[in-house]
């Protein structure tokens, strides 16, 4: 499985920025996507934005038009630039790796851990 280290999270007010940053361990120039995942205190974990090797984009609602993800190759590296942070974004981000019938390829990290207040 592919490893996956997140960094990049803090402490930041409401529409603060930050960016976070995942390093993959093995190349990621022929993965079909990668993808930046949130869990909330007492929710799912859910996808935020995913990017495929060609560049296509996706967002989940609540980051669209806030956050942007790209990519990498040269550096196995996946970030997620966010934007105008809420309250609610405040969870610990993941990232991970999807292949083409849209299954996790890798194991889960640690994680990095944002927070929005004021």
């Amino acid at each position: 499985q592919v490893q996956l280290v997140e960094s990049g999270g803090g402490l930041v007010q409401p529409g603060g920025s930050l960016r976070l940053s995942c390093t993959a361990s093995e190349s990621i120039r022929s993965i079909y996507a990668m993808g930046w995942y949130r869990r909330a205190p007492g929710s799912l974990r859910e996808l935020v934005a995913a990017i495929t090797s060609d560049g296509r984009l996706n967002y989940a609602d609540s980051a669209q038009g806030r956050f942007t993800i790209s990519r990498d190759d040269a550096k196995n590296s996946v970030y997620l630039q966010m934007n105008s942070l809420k309250l609610e974004d405040t969870a610990v981000y993941y990232c991970n790796a999807i292949d083409s019938d849209l299954r996790l390829m890798g194991s889960w990290g640690q994680g990095t851990q944002v927070t929005v207040s004021s």
